[in-house]
Parts: structure tokens; C-alpha cells; sequence
């Protein structure tokens, strides 16, 4: 026994003795940045005279940037780890467009879009409306590329001129949705799935009920895509002569232009309309060197990236600012809706009616915009925020529903009570409709001989995942789904002035574009965020106004790291902070958001208004 207790004491010794050296390097790496952010001179940021803005979209476009503990970040980016998706502001980007298209310093814009991950059509369309503006003025919109992608391709497309690499290419796949089909897998491991759910196209439970797609999510898939396709290639013809083989999606038609340019993509592309030019990464650099003069310092052209642009003017898209004038304030209520406080890139019921009551209760704000960008999910939190919508307009301060790329099912849910709803005309939308999921593992267990039993005072049903459902608690469970689908309904037609029946019609799960959802009276106008403001100043009755976000305060803790770590990332080497996501690394990441979702799954009720067909993030 001595010998063994002498090896686990020097085996003990070992792990303190590594545990010692690793919170050593952590303190002096901590330490060293405390000294160097102290000892670093601030130098303020200088836009280049006849300098290009550079639009850094490296990562997808959102309405909000998901919360990251600035700890975990900053440590993932010093050790090279590959963390979380990037994420781009599109209000930054559209507010920085604006600032310099009226900036004598700013020659033009380049767009940088080689790890661009796309976002919504409908986002990609405000950003597209900007650059179109732009152009207006005279000053050119370049981009270059070694190759596209089907959404880099739609912002390139607004450029004056787009280069791409002598042996890059690019195609259209369309769009589609492809789902992981989990049955046989819970067959396998022998779990239960108990589906409840009322709408003949609510198919969000069909991964854990199948293996394939049923006819009816197929035909509301179709129906769906080939209108935001069909808005897509539109789009392209009118800002580009493009050859109609490019945009047929026949594969006959693209093999067919392929074949006649010898097989090379990149002719191709020059041949059909796609791009102007094939240029080298160097014929392009001389190419904006000419346009904007060398910096000598940089041995490239002039330029600046938006966000360095944007903090050199001192601010944001929108702002609060300490001014008499009355304030819109504009909630943001992206991601999966979830039961209680959530950071920014979920929607807790608790912390998104929080950011609500803080508006009604600030006497500055006269109305209120709630920015929508939600596949919906818990129905209990999605009421909660819809009740403190109702608080709002009792209040006196009108509402104002800005419906971004997706507001469906809960995301409806909230926005069905507005005094306006405005979409976008690709917007994904309707989905309502209800469903409830539990999962029990008594077969499991038995399966390894282990089982469940006991004693209970009465014969109601114990929701247990080691018991299955008997038929009575499966008959209790379907009346409450059936229950919150009546009041689905029930609510959206009375806040719509509509019949039951006449929403009954649209809903079951359906999902709709936002120009259907129009006809259908379930969206009242078709417009973009600042439309949506617009409304909510004339609801308010008031013509002089500020726009002021509405955002989750933080903790001391978290303020201080932020600031402590935001800062930190400034002094590392560019090579360590900049990552580009692998084509590989962004599918598997995809699916894990599917495998993620199952988290999101905490209604107290148990029941989901979740978009099956809506992007998840």
C-alpha cells in the first residue's frame, strides 16, 4: 500500500505542480496586457485623403452581435482556437456607406467579401440599396475575389466593377433547406419520441419523427424557395447583363456555357456577364493603387476599413444621444425565443420584456420599433414579451413591428399585437402553428436492465423522461397544444382584425415571404427598419426625433471585461485575431446548430412556436 500511496502522492504532486505553472502564465499574460494597454499611447484614427472605404464583411450579416464572454474570446483568439462564427452589423456597414458617400476624403468603396457568409436576402438587399446610393454620387464600388459564392456574388453584383482570379470561379445552387433526419438513430437507442402538434404543415418535429421529408414540408419548402429564388435572379438581371443560361438553374444550360469556353470557369464568368475582369491579387493592387495614390507606409492604396472608419466618427448606426428631443427606441429581439434572461443572440422572454419595460418607462421614448429576426420558439416566453408589448401601447407609446429575415411562429407571436407590422418582401414569415416534444428513455434503461416504479397519490400523469406516457397523459398534452394553437390563432385575429377562420386559412404552420403575408393581412406594410421608424415617429405624432437602441446593461464584472479584453485583442498579431472559417468548418458548425437546438427546448409547458423551415442564427 506504500508504494501505491508514494505514486499517487508524486502523481498528485505532478498535476498540482502543472495546475501552478498554467495560473502563472495566465497571470503574467493578464499582467503583461494591464501594462502594455497603460503604456500604449492612444493614437486617434486618421482617414486617408482620397482613401477607399473597405467594407470588412467577414462573416455573416446580422441585426445583432451574438454575446461572447470577452474572457473566453480573447483567449480562443491568442490561442488560435477557430471560435465562433463572425458576425457583421448590418447597420454599421449601411451607416458607414451613408457617412462616406458624403465625405470629401473617402474616393470609393472596395468590398471585401472573401469570407462573407451571407445573412438574409432581406439584409443583403438594404446593404445592396446603400452601395446603389453610393454609386450615385459618382464615386466607384469595386470588389475582387478568388472566387464566389452564390451570396458573395449578390453583393458583388452591386459593384462598378468586379474582378475575379484567372483561376477562380463561381455558380448558382439556388436555394434549399436540408435537414439531418434523426429517427432511426432514437430507434436505435431505443428513446421515445412523444410529438404533439397541431398544423398540417408544422413539420418542425419531423427530424425526430422521420427519416425523410413528408410531402407537406416538401410542398411548403417549394413554395417558399422558388419565390425568394425567383426574387434572387430578378435582382441579378436588373443589375447585371447577365447571360439567362447563368441564371436558368439547368444544368444543361451551365454545362453547355462551360463547355464552349474550354471548360474554364473563369473565361466563362467574363464571357457570360459575371464579372469584368480576370485580374491577379497584384494587377489589382495596382489597380486601386492608381485609383486612390500609394501609401507609402502601408506599400498599398489608400484605404480604410469601415469599422476604423466609424469609430473615427465617433459612432454607430444608431445612438443614443443626451438631447432634449423625444426618442424611438428600437428593441432587437433576435435568435431562438427561450425562457428566461438570455444574452444577446437569443431571445429570453425574461430580458427582451425587460428591454421593453425600460422603453415604456423612460419618459424620452415616445414609441417604440421591435426589430424581428426570430424563427420563433418557446411559446410561454414568446407571450411574455408580447404581454409587455400590450404594456407599451397602454402606456400611450405605439409599436412598431420590423420584421428583418425571418419572424415566424414566435417570432410572429410577438409581432402580431403591433400597431403596425412592416416585412421586407423576403422575409420569412407566418408559421403559425404549435407543437409540443418530450423524450423518454424507459426503454433505454431497460435495455441495461435498470428500471423505473413507485408510488403515486393520484392517476394524473407524471411527465417523467425515465416513464413513458400512458394514453391519458399523451390525451392532456395534445389538449394543451391544441389549447395554445386556439389562442394562437384566437389573439393573431383579434390584434389583426381578421376572422378566426381567415387566419386559420394562412396558419397551420404555413410559412410565407413577407409580400405574401401582406395579402393575406398578415403584415401590413413591406419595408426596411428605417421605414419602420418612420412609422412609429408619425404613430407618435412627433417630426424631430432620436434613435435610440435599447440594449442589456452590463455587470460591473462584465464591463470591466470587456474593456479590459476588448482592448487586449487591439495589441495581438493580426495573424492571431484573423481566421477564416474553412468551407469544411462552416457545414459542421451548421449542423451543430440543428444538434444545439434541442438546448433551446425549456418552455415550462412544454410548448414550441418554432419555424421549421427558418435559418437558425
Amino acid at each position: 500500500m506504500s508504494g501505491t500511496a508514494s505514486v499517487f502522492k508524486k502523481l498528485f504532486g505532478l498535476i498540482n505542480t502543472i495546475r501552478k505553472i498554467i495560473v502563472n502564465i495566465v497571470f503574467f499574460i493578464v499582467l503583461i496586457i494591464v501594462i502594455s494597454l497603460f503604456a500604449a499611447d492612444e493614437e486617434p484614427i486618421r482617414v486617408p485623403d482620397n482613401g477607399v472605404l473597405v467594407l470588412e464583411l467577414n462573416g455573416r450579416l446580422v441585426e445583432e452581435k451574438t454575446w461572447v464572454d470577452p474572457v473566453d474570446a480573447f483567449f480562443d483568439e491568442m490561442l488560435g482556437g477557430s471560435g465562433a462564427p463572425a458576425e457583421v452589423l448590418v447597420n454599421d456597414v449601411v451607416s458607414a456607406i451613408e457617412n462616406a458617400a458624403t465625405d470629401d476624403r473617402i474616393s470609393g468603396i472596395q468590398l471585401n467579401i472573401s469570407s462573407f457568409a451571407g445573412g438574409g436576402l432581406n439584409k443583403m438587399q438594404v446593404l445592396g440599396e446603400a452601395l446603389a446610393q453610393f454609386r450615385e454620387t459618382g464615386k466607384p464600388v469595386m470588389t475582387y475575389a478568388d472566387a464566389y459564392s452564390q451570396d458573395q456574388y449578390y453583393v458583388a453584383a452591386h459593384a462598378d466593377k468586379i474582378y475575379l482570379n484567372p483561376l477562380g470561379m463561381l455558380m448558382f445552387e439556388g436555394y434549399g433547406s436540408y435537414r439531418l433526419y434523426f429517427q432511426e438513430l432514437l430507434e436505435k437507442l431505443k428513446i421515445s419520441t412523444h410529438v404533439f402538434k397541431v398544423g398540417a404543415y408544422k413539420s418542425a418535429v419531423e427530424p425526430y419523427t422521420r427519416n425523410d421529408m413528408s410531402e407537406q414540408a416538401r410542398e411548403a419548402n417549394k413554395m417558399l424557395y422558388d419565390e425568394l429564388w425567383q426574387t434572387y435572379i430578378n435582382d441579378l438581371a436588373e443589375l447585371r447583363d447577365i447571360d439567362t443560361r447563368m441564371l436558368s438553374g439547368d444544368i444543361n444550360d451551365f454545362l453547355a456555357a462551360i463547355e464552349q469556353h474550354d471548360n474554364d470557369f473563369a473565361k466563362m464568368a467574363v464571357a457570360t456577364g459575371l464579372v469584368d475582369a480576370l485580374y491577379s491579387r497584384e494587377q489589382f493592387r495596382q489597380e486601386m493603387i492608381t485609383l486612390t495614390g500609394l501609401d507609402k507606409d502601408e506599400k498599398s492604396w489608400r484605404k480604410i476599413d469601415h469599422e476604423d472608419y466609424l469609430e473615427s466618427l465617433n459612432g454607430q448606426a444608431y445612438s443614443a444621444e443626451e438631447t432634449d428631443r423625444a426618442n424611438i427606441a428600437v428593441v432587437v429581439a433576435r435568435g431562438v425565443i427561450v425562457d428566461g434572461h438570455q444574452k444577446p443572440g437569443s431571445i429570453g422572454g425574461d430580458s427582451t420584456a425587460e428591454l421593453l419595460r425600460k422603453a415604456r418607462l423612460d419618459d424620452q421614448v415616445k414609441a417604440v420599433v421591435l426589430r424581428i429576426d426570430s424563427p420563433g420558439g418557446s411559446g410561454f416566453a414568446s407571450e411574455v414579451i408580447r404581454q409587455e408589448l400590450l404594456e407599451l401601447q397602454k402606456a400611450g407609446k405605439p409599436v412598431i413591428a420590423s420584421m428583418s429575415s425571418v419572424a415566424a411562429s414566435g417570432g410572429y407571436w410577438i409581432a402580431a399585437s403591433a400597431d403596425e407590422i412592416w416585412a421586407s418582401p423576403s422575409t420569412i414569415t407566418g408559421s403559425i402553428g404549435v407543437f409540443g416534444m418530450f423524450f423518454t428513455i424507459e426503454n433505454s434503461l431497460a435495455e441495461i436492465g435498470v428500471y423505473n416504479d413507485g408510488y403515486h397519490t393520484t392517476n394524473l400523469p407524471v411527465l417523467d423522461i425515465t416513464r413513458g406516457l400512458d394514453d391519458a397523459a399523451k390525451q392532456m398534452v395534445q389538449l394543451t397544444i391544441e389549447k395554445f394553437y386556439r389562442d394562437f390563432v384566437g389573439m393573431v385575429a383579434e390584434s389583426r382584425d381578421m376572422t378566426y377562420d381567415a387566419v386559420h386559412q394562412v396558419a397551420q404552420g404555413r410559412v410565407w415571404t413577407g409580400a405574401q403575408a401582406q395579402k393575406f393581412g398578415l403584415v401590413d406594410k413591406l419595408g426596411e427598419l428605417d421605414d419602420a421608424i418612420r412609422a412609429a415617429a408619425e404613430f407618435a405624432d412627433i417630426v424631430e426625433y432620436d434613435v435610440q437602441v435599447i440594449e442589456p446593461e452590463l455587470s460591473v464584472r462584465e464591463q470591466f471585461m470587456r474593456d479590459l479584453f476588448g482592448q487586449a485583442s487591439l495589441i495581438l498579431p493580426s495573424s492571431l485575431v484573423e481566421k477564416n472559417h474553412s468551407p469544411i468548418e462552416m457545414q459542421l458548425q451548421r449542423v451543430w446548430q440543428e444538434v444545439k437546438l434541442v438546448d433551446k427546448f425549456n418552455d415550462p409547458n412544454g410548448v414550441y412556436a418554432l419555424c421549421e423551415l427558418c435559418p437558425l442564427r
